[in-house]
């Protein structure tokens, strides 16, 4: 199930979260965890061997991947110990349990419909957010009024004359998307400087669900000089059947192929790299493209490794997580609420939790510090008595005031 943003206050409406975030065996869900035994403590192991070893087998590893694989699931023999008559009242557990899952797959689906219902409702909304973005019409009266608290009526008073001024050269609201994007933290991290420059010319960024379970996050960009494609999406599948719980299973996504311009990718940079010939030992200077860092970047998902792949990269389960949180927080928190990242309202809701966290440890830091301060308090003195000391026997001592500079340290 999706997650709202934490610790939201009560008397602020937000839209409904959606609702169809899938479950997944996998460790690609925000929400999995990998399994650990924290009380057995393993045994000293030279890693660089160990690495060395696998790296010279390829086999062995197969081989020991395939062992662990076929533990996985096994009985450890208890349910078949158990007398006739209470293996058949476990068998009819598990008719039941299988009763429950249809129902939670019923369930998943009915509130998927109810999802598509007020998200059709929601459509509206965002496309009148567009043209007021895009400067194509203004807002009503009565939505700024609804819009506005008592300190921002004061002070839009006080400066009408100024935007009077303002509205003949300023059209929209400039650079909005790139702003709440900015804002938004899992995605600021993505955005490079370079992109800043392509991402100015975002005019909407809008979601659809599929026939399907499914859904697309749809880009659409003003004329510009990186790209000739007028929007670019990219689609998130789930799998036709339910997983445990009912829950739909993420399976994989696909994005759109995006047409750069003649030296404008984002995508990759140029190097300048020497060649030197065997035959002549003559050098030249050669340009090649490598790819680089860019929010463009996230057009282009990973893919689930295949049954048959053993070349798998050791982090492509967590690049498909990451793929996929991206997707998520995009369509329930972006698109919903981007006017409150925009203004970074949105960063209270995110942030309140993990600062409540970080006042628990301040408290107990300041408490460490406050014994750290009298164990020094207690070997200044020491040592103020030894200066002291030593001063009286020259006649010079200042007693008094060296104890008051000690305190006030």
């Amino acid at each position: 199930m999706s997650e709202p943003i934490r610790n939201k206050k009560a008397d602020i409406p937000i839209a409904p979260t959606p609702q169809n975030t899938p479950a997944n065996n996998a460790p690609i869900s925000s929400h999995a965890q990998q399994p650990g035994i924290a009380s057995i403590k393993e045994e000293s192991l030279d890693h660089a061997t160990a690495a060395s070893l696998f790296a010279r087998n390829p086999g062995l590893v197969s081989m020991i991947q395939g062992k662990l694989g076929s533990l996985v699931g096994r009985s450890s023999g208890y349910i078949e110990s158990l007398p006739v008559s209470v293996r058949r009242r476990v068998a009819g557990l598990k008719g039941i349990q299988k009763e429950h899952a249809k129902l939670e797959a019923q369930f998943q689906e009915e509130v998927l419909e109810l999802e598509k219902k007020y998200f059709a409702k929601f459509t509206p909304l965002y496309q009148r957010r567009a043209t007021i973005v895009n400067g194509t019409t203004e807002p009503t009266d009565s939505e700024v009024t609804n819009g506005r608290d008592e300190e921002e009526d004061a002070d839009v008073e006080g400066e009408a004359s100024k935007d009077e001024a303002d509205e003949s050269t300023t059209a929209g609201i400039p650079e909005f998307w790139l702003s709440a994007m900015k804002n938004q933290i899992s995605l600021a991290d993505m955005i490079t400087e370079r992109d800043e420059e392509a991402l100015k010319y975002l005019t909407d960024i809008r979601m659809e669900y599929l026939d399907r379970p499914g859904f697309r996050l749809i880009f659409e960009f003003s004329e510009n000089p990186f790209f000739t494609n007028k929007s670019v999406s990219k689609t998130y599948y789930y799998k036709e059947e339910n997983g445990y719980g009912g829950d739909f299973i993420y399976d994989h996504a696909e994005g759109t192929k995006i047409d750069w311009k003649a030296d404008k990718d984002l995508t990759v940079r140029v190097e300048s790299k020497k060649q030197r010939n065997k035959n002549t030992k003559q050098t030249r200077v050669v340009k090649i493209t490598v790819p680089t860092e860019s929010f463009f970047n996230f057009f282009s998902p990973p893919q689930p490794p295949t049954d048959d792949d053993d070349t798998v990269a050791t982090d492509i389960e967590e690049r498909l997580e990451l793929d996929y949180q991206l997707g998520e927080d995009i369509k329930e928190k972006l698109i919903p609420r981007a006017i409150d990242w925009f203004t970074g309202e949105a960063l209270q809701f995110e942030e309140l939790g993990d600062d409540m966290d970080e006042d628990e440890f301040d408290l107990e830091d300041d408490e460490d510090d406050e014994e750290e301060d009298d164990d020094d308090d207690d070997d200044r003195g020491t040592d103020r008595d030894v200066d002291e000391d030593s001063e009286e026997d020259d006649g010079t001592s200042k007693p008094k005031k060296e104890a008051a500079e000690c305190k006030q340290s």
